[in-house]
């Protein structure tokens, strides 16, 4: 009885911890909002170059209105899930394939490194002139940005898993498929989960790079148009909603990550 009061203690405690956590975030941004809003009234900072939240609001109205608003937005988080799908698959099983084979990630290993240490940004051109002028350079740039660091990252996780508990599958004669599901990937879930973030970051990073270069629809096209144009409440308008779609996908794996953790 009194270690089931202990623990209803303890979880009421963890959810007000939650709570307060939440709480001070909003808070945060409520006050970024209100004092960029008050420099602006005030003429502290110049609104043509930092704009305000009243101008980005009345931009992102006017998208609404124009019908523009949902099309860049759905052509940017078309993108970035397809680019992000593929790159997490491709980087989870090859991950898989350097640990199943010791002699391939040893032979590989120097490759990896070198080619993530690249700029990929550079190969902008040479992706065009292989993939087009087209949604296909930017799937590219962003898998060639974000592949690379998933695989080394799931790979290490992979590599550092508790060999005492691989001894003891392997004492009871279990084969490698079974090792890598039984012990390896449940131990990993955490490791997965993180590559997932740093493979969500990486992947923005290449879609909006992609499309600076190529786009005629999207965020990052936006965000061009108007630093061309220099209308700088559409640049951070589309800054913002970037910001919020980043927001939205992050929670939506974290959802993921609580679901993994309870079923593993």
């Amino acid at each position: 009885m009194k270690a089931s009061e202990e623990h209803k203690k303890y979880l009421k405690k963890l959810k007000w911890n939650t709570l307060k956590v939440i709480f001070v975030q909003i808070l945060i941004l409520i006050l970024f909002i209100t004092i960029w809003q008050f420099l602006s009234d005030h003429k502290i900072i110049n609104s043509f170059l930092c704009s305000s939240p009243k101008k980005v609001l009345e931009t992102t109205i006017n998208l609404w209105k124009s019908n523009d608003l949902l099309i860049h937005v759905w052509v940017t988080l078309k993108e970035i899930l397809l680019s992000f799908g593929i790159g997490t698959i491709i980087g989870i099983v090859f991950a898989a394939f350097l640990w199943w084979s010791p002699f391939a990630s040893k032979v590989l290993d120097p490759y990896l490194t070198i080619l993530n240490s690249l700029p990929k940004v550079s190969l902008g051109p040479i992706i065009i002139i292989w993939a087009g002028a087209n949604q296909n350079s930017i799937i590219l740039m962003a898998l060639l940005i974000s592949v690379i660091s998933t695989i080394i990252s799931v790979y290490v996780g992979f590599s550092h898993t508790n060999k005492n508990s691989i001894r003891l599958l392997e004492s009871f004669k279990a084969n490698k498929f079974q090792i890598f599901t039984k012990v390896v990937l449940p131990s990993n879930i955490n490791t997965i989960i993180s590559s997932l973030k740093i493979n969500l970051s990486m992947t923005f990073v290449g879609v909006i790079m992609g499309e600076l270069l190529v786009s005629k629809q999207g965020l990052g096209y936006l965000i061009n148009y108007g630093s061309q144009v220099f209308n700088t409440n559409l640049v951070i308008t589309g800054v913002i909603l970037l910001g919020v779609l980043t927001s939205i996908l992050y929670f939506l794996i974290l959802l993921i990550e609580k679901k993994l953790k309870k079923d593993w």
